[in-house]
């Protein structure tokens, strides 16, 4: 009898694996659209910024149609007032870092992550460009700055720009001063859009700007110095992990419709991933500024918890989060993943 159970368990656990496999393949596979009139609508911002890719693509090329899906782009959100508009139900969804997600939880936020959306390329085939960020300085303003340790060279405090806090911006910024023993109260955060870090870092109205791949071209043309990049955290993949979330009541409420949404935000990933040219281009297109790079996706629906784990325990080493508050299994829903094994054989059945 114990054989037996064994094997069976064994069994039960291969097929689980191939099936997950296979919503990450599935993801790119060709479904009926629907009629615009009859597409299910959720709700999200309008993006002006790096993180538009995934959500442009997946409509402009169809793949959210072919789920039965489309957006209603409700206008520019800030991002501290983002995550509060997807609890009143302004809009349905968005995209963050699980230090973002992790905060709002612990003050009692009812949104949980589904899918992943960005992560670090680990790949060292893939260019060096689509890493989630680099570090610059005003290299005529700080000339013995050549590379991120050097920033204990500069007295005093080190104003840096910032989109806002409890982002990849100062937990990476922050990992890097612990690695290379700056300390981090030398840092004085300055909030400030990606597109606005390259002109204050020229003008020497911050010391460093971290910026994302859109902007590392920009950076160059304005003769700032790379001083170091999302490689050097020492986080691998995590180092670019953000998060698709929904308010939990749409998720209690819409499961297969979120589950849709994940299969095709896999899809649109993927395409990005497969052709960044042409989403760069996409992304241009969507954000009125020309555009020089992308980010790296998730290719599948399921989530990685551990990946979560450094961005959690940052917080609570530093008191941000009571300890054990927030955890990656309270953070993430694996429920929409089971639903997607469903309908990859619902669909496997109708062929």
């Amino acid at each position: 009898m114990p054989q037996k159970s064994t094997t069976w368990k064994l069994a039960v656990a291969c097929a689980t694996l191939a099936a997950t496999v296979v919503i990450g393949i599935s993801a790119t596979g060709n479904v009926q659209a629907k009629s615009d009139k009859d597409l299910f609508v959720i709700k999200t911002w309008t993006r002006k910024d790096c993180s538009v890719t995934p959500w442009t693509v997946a409509d402009k090329l169809g793949f959210l149609a072919q789920e039965g899906l489309k957006f209603e782009y409700t206008g520019e959100t800030q991002p501290a007032l983002q995550i509060p508009s997807i609890l009143r139900g302004n809009n349905d969804v968005g995209a963050f870092h699980p230090n973002t997600i992790a905060v709002a939880k612990a003050g009692g936020a009812k949104v949980t992550a589904v899918a992943q959306c960005g992560l670090e390329p680990t790949d060292p085939k893939v260019p060096e460009k689509l890493r989630h960020m680099f570090w610059y300085v005003n290299q005529q303003r700080h000339p013995e700055v050549k590379r991120f340790s050097d920033l204990k060279k500069i007295p005093g405090k080190i104003k840096i720009a910032t989109i806002t806090r409890n982002i990849c911006a100062d937990f990476e910024t922050n990992l890097l001063a612990d690695r290379y023993g700056v300390p981090r109260d030398k840092f004085e955060w300055v909030t400030m859009p990606d597109v606005q870090a390259i002109q204050a870092l020229k003008q020497g109205l911050v010391d460093v700007s971290e910026v994302h791949p859109p902007f590392y071209k920009g950076m160059q043309d304005a003769g700032a110095r790379k001083i170091a990049d999302t490689s050097e955290t020492g986080l691998g993949a995590s180092a670019g992990l953000t998060y698709h979330i929904f308010r939990d009541e749409f998720i209690r409420q819409h499961p297969r419709e979120v589950a849709a949404f994940t299969r095709a935000l896999a899809r649109a990933q993927r395409w990005a991933n497969e052709n960044p040219l042409k989403a760069q281009k996409l992304t241009e297109e969507a954000i009125g500024v020309p555009v020089t790079g992308n980010h790296y996706y998730s290719e599948v629906t399921r989530i990685d918890e551990k990946l979560a784990v450094p961005w959690i325990r940052d917080l609570e080493n530093n008191h941000v989060i009571p300890k054990g508050k927030v955890t990656t299994a309270n953070l993430v829903t694996h429920d929409i993943e089971r639903i997607n094994l469903q309908v990859i054989g619902e669909r496997a059945n109708k062929r």
